[in-house]
């Protein structure tokens, strides 16, 4: 290769590194790589065979059938956290389920492995957030209300009367908006 096609490699492998991070920071990437990685033990083991020298042992269980169900939807539930990040709380708790379900119907979860890879893979799923843009004011407070910096994660004091005019809580509803607890649809 000359300098010049290892100078435009590089460029090119840069690019396509930035695309990546930037493609893995909008979804719960870690939670879906570990459900996928959960799922192939729990799928493998009641099919595979252990060989001691001249002996074979077989690891086979009487749920084969449920332990490669229980496997193949990890293994789904993984790439659906990556492909429908906004399906993340279902797949996260889902793949906590079948984690939970593993560890009696195939060799304790995959010989505990696969327990815990889908089980810590739901639970980033589950417990995963979107960053938010800079510069956008955090919900409920329009931004400067308060005086201090937007997002400084302190909560307005609740007005005690609620004849000040703002809202007495960040749920939408006040004496002064006429709302007085009910909340509408849509």
């Amino acid at each position: 290769m000359s300098a010049e096609a290892q100078v435009g490699l590089g460029d090119k492998l840069g690019r396509m590194r930035r695309s990546f991070r930037g493609w893995r920071g909008q979804r719960p990437f870690w939670g879906g790589l570990l459900t996928l990685l959960g799922g192939i033990p729990i799928m493998y083991f009641p099919y595979a065979n252990l060989t001691l020298g001249t002996m074979t042992i077989r690891m086979a269980t009487t749920a084969g059938a449920g332990s490669l169900i229980i496997g193949v939807l990890l293994v789904v539930l993984g790439l659906t956290m990556w492909f429908q990040p906004h399906s993340r709380v279902f797949a996260g708790v889902a793949a906590i389920l079948l984690a939970l379900v593993s560890l009696v119907v195939s060799n304790f979860g995959g010989f505990v492995i696969g327990f815990l890879l889908a089980l810590i893979g739901g639970a980033l799923g589950v417990s995963w957030a979107a960053a938010k843009p800079a510069g956008e004011p955090a919900k409920g407070r329009p931004a400067g209300e308060s005086g201090g910096p937007v997002g400084d994660g302190v909560p307005e004091p609740a007005v005690a009367d609620g004849v000040s005019g703002a809202q007495d809580d960040l749920s939408g509803t006040s004496p002064t908006n006429g709302t007085n607890g009910r909340h509408r649809a849509g």
